[in-house]
């Protein structure tokens, strides 16, 4: 099967007062869609770790423990998927991602964001903070899903869905913004929703 389908179809978009909250050529489903790229990674707690690292370096890394103890916000954000589905008012609760990064010295321009299974995808260190995003490790007021991306994710609500890492375990902090996974498959580098911005070129 090939990484990249075009095969998408439009299908109606919110009705009456929540149009507004979605991009265009986005339809709102109720459901939590599950795509992957690969098999489900079932990390046990006690071998979990998160990490911040720097050319082939750590620079700080957190235990399940560690980590849960970081403070923490509960938010309520929408989320859009590339494959054109919305889903309108998800409850999360994680760990702000400038939380993390307040622990290194100097902050790069760029991420790459790294999970179990070998998945990766960049990011802008802007769109990470300032109260953009989040590591998450709870869903709708329980532990998050293994097919969710649990025990933790990256939560970017602004940007499509595959930015939102599932199963993250890092960032890797760089100075150039180079492609992740679905971005050398001809993903968008940025990916905003509002802008369409799916494929390389958009």
């Amino acid at each position: 099967m090939s990484p990249v389908s075009r095969g998408f179809h439009h299908r109606p978009s919110a009705p009456g007062g929540d149009a507004g909250r979605v991009p265009p050529g986005q339809h709102v489903t109720n459901d939590f869609p599950v795509l992957s790229a690969g098999p489900t990674p079932r990390t046990p707690l006690a071998d979990w770790t998160f990490s911040l690292t720097r050319g082939g370096a750590t620079e700080k890394s957190w235990t399940w423990a560690e980590f849960q103890a970081l403070p923490a916000e509960t938010v309520t954000v929408d989320i859009h998927c590339v494959t054109r589905w919305t889903k309108l008012g998800t409850r999360w609760r994680g760990v702000p991602v400038e939380t993390l990064l307040s622990d290194v010295a100097p902050v790069t321009p760029y991420v790459m964001a790294f999970s179990d299974g070998g998945y990766t995808t960049n990011l802008p260190v802007a769109d990470l903070t300032g109260g953009k995003a989040w590591v998450a490790y709870d869903f709708d007021g329980g532990p998050l899903a293994p097919e969710h991306g649990g025990p933790a994710r990256l939560l970017v609500p602004h940007l499509y869905f595959w930015k939102s890492a599932k199963w993250v375990r890092g960032l890797d902090l760089r100075d150039e913004n180079t492609p992740g996974f679905w971005e050398n498959y001809g993903y968008n580098l940025y990916g905003d929703p509002w802008k369409e911005q799916r494929y390389a070129g958009d």
